[in-house]
């Protein structure tokens, strides 16, 4: 039976309230005041899902808001020292810092209490900011072009039918839609296959990232301070690194990220997380500390090469679902945000001068135009350097940044992430410790501190495309790497007497999207849930 939606229509339908969205959605604002502006936000409130470590660069915002000092951005911990580490299991070893990794003038903060701080200033120059909307669907017009979002239907029942509080979605009509999710964004996903906008690209590499947020002993606590390591727990041939930062409030920030290109199936981030905590550099710090938050997402880091079209008929791309992320510089808020700027610039343009078409074809021109393009133009050949492990990924990351500067005569390339990885039967097992749950903790504690909630009458939004292959490819060949690679412990197999079965935990989902990508054969599908429903991350 078809059911009559709600349609509120807007000059630009913003769909994500992060650091690029809210950018956009300030600067659409601030350049003409008559264009009316939404900004759709999936989580329950603005910041919930968001996550980062976070060490922010200011440059964006103080071009957006050359005030927020005084505005009460909260921006509280400068960085005041930088230190870079080599890690074995059982030393540390202090290496040169690259001009790109000192980031004095930057700060640490919490992205999800900035955006928050974004959504407001946003709302007090005449945004509309609705959080708990999961924009659920693209919305096209009689020519195909992009005419806006559905949210999704509230009160579906796990069989698909309305339950008694069924309320249908909303659809937000835009003369433009800017789509600014985040990494792996469901509808971005959407339009890049409908609009092949990955055509003339290198196929996007991504990574996982895992956090979680100590309180310390004050006598060790250095606000401040910044600390990235490189090396142990991961094997050579896999990339990635950690960070320590120390926040305000006797608060440490401890993290890892993990190349989703890595090859060995048995290989769980997760684990690695743990054990990494546990060596001697960082054990002492959180011996007496109390673990507050736990929190995982996904990165994207192709860099310039892989960036892909960004405008389509009546829409366009910024920040993370586009590839804005500096890997050089382990940094993407900046370059979101200058992402929605330029974006937001050029669509203002376009409406005011009322271009033929429907496609804003100058955001592209502002971007190759701006700081932001020569900043990933620098760093395109850091990610792709370490294709063949950590050592030939030193060496090409100095070779390029220190001989030629960031402008070698050559650009490396990637290949698609789930494409790495190996049958089971090249690699051997990796024996990972029982947690201590002290130091150390298993996924579904660690869930309790990420404080996620999904209704459970509600459709899968885990969706298998062949519900054959988890044991047909992927336990056969890659002994169920989906259980290793979740973050939060959603995909169980179950032996059972006639034959193993796939069990699918949706509820614990942490948003990452990491099943999205590393899946070998890209049958999983990330979907939105329920509006409002995932983690509720507060101050990550």
């Amino acid at each position: 039976m078809a059911v009559g939606r709600e349609v509120m229509a807007y000059d630009v339908v913003v769909v994500g309230a992060g650091p690029a969205g809210l950018a956009a959605a300030i600067r659409l604002r601030q350049l003409n005041g008559a264009l009316s502006v939404c900004v759709l936000e999936k989580g329950v409130e603005v910041g919930a899902h968001l996550l980062s470590g976070a060490c922010f660069d200011p440059r964006a915002l103080d071009e957006l808001l050359p005030d927020w000092q005084a505005r009460g951005a909260p921006l509280h911990t400068p960085v005041r020292d930088d230190g870079l580490l080599l890690l074995d299991a059982r030393r540390a070893y202090r290496l040169p810092l690259p001009p790109r990794l000192r980031n004095r003038g930057c700060h640490l903060i919490s992205l999800g209490q900035l955006c928050r701080w974004l959504a407001r200033e946003a709302e007090a120059l005449g945004v509309d900011v609705f959080p708990g909307f999961a924009a659920a669907r693209v919305l096209y017009d009689a020519d195909g072009a992009v005419k806006g979002v559905a949210t999704g239907d509230m009160g579906v029942g796990r069989d698909g039918k309305p339950k008694a509080n069924y309320q249908p979605g909303l659809e937000l009509h835009g003369r433009q839609t800017l789509f600014a999710e985040g990494c792996r964004g469901s509808l971005t996903r959407e339009v890049f296959e409908r609009f092949d906008l990955g055509r003339d690209a290198q196929p996007q590499t991504y990574a996982l990232g895992l956090k979680e947020v100590w309180e310390v002993d004050p006598a060790l606590h250095e606000p401040g301070r910044v600390v990235h390591g490189i090396g142990w727990p991961l094997p050579a041939d896999t990339y990635g690194g950690s960070f320590l930062y120390h926040l305000d409030h006797r608060q440490v920030a401890v993290g890892l990220i993990v190349g989703l290109d890595y090859r060995n199936p048995w290989l769980s981030p997760f684990d690695e997380f743990q054990r990494l905590k546990t060596h001697p550099v960082l054990r002492d710090l959180f011996a007496g500390g109390r673990r507050i938050a736990y929190g995982a997402r996904t990165l994207v880091e192709g860099g310039l090469q892989s960036l892909p079209r960004l405008t389509f008929p009546g829409g366009l791309l910024a920040g993370d679902c586009a590839g804005f992320l500096d890997v050089s510089r382990l940094k993407g808020c900046h370059t979101a945000m200058k992402s929605g700027m330029l974006a937001a610039e050029a669509v203002c343009a376009h409406l005011e001068a009322a271009v033929a078409g429907k496609e804003v074809l100058t955001y592209p021109e502002r971007l190759r135009a701006s700081w932001l393009w020569q900043e990933l133009h620098r760093a395109r050949n850091i990610r792709p350097g370490f294709r063949r492990g950590l050592w030939s990924g030193l060496a090409l990351a100095a070779l390029d940044t220190l001989l030629f500067r960031g402008r070698a005569p050559w650009t490396l390339g990637h290949r698609a992430d789930h494409l790495a990885l190996e049958d089971l039967s090249r690699h051997a097992p990796i024996a990972y410790p029982r947690p201590d749950g002290v130091l150390t903790f298993d996924r579904l504690a660690s869930l309790q501190l990420a404080h996620v909630h999904h209704e459970a009458d509600q459709p899968c939004h885990l969706q298998l495309r062949d519900e054959s292959v988890p044991l047909t490819v992927n336990l056969a060949r890659y002994g169920a790497p989906e259980t290793r690679y979740c973050p939060a412990g959603v995909y169980e197999i179950l032996p059972e007497a006639d034959a193993p079965r796939l069990r699918i935990n949706a509820a614990n989902c942490l948003h990452c999207k990491a099943c999205d990508i590393k899946d070998p054969t890209q049958n999983i599908r990330w979907t939105v849930p329920e509006g409002g429903d995932g983690p509720r991350y507060g101050a990550m």
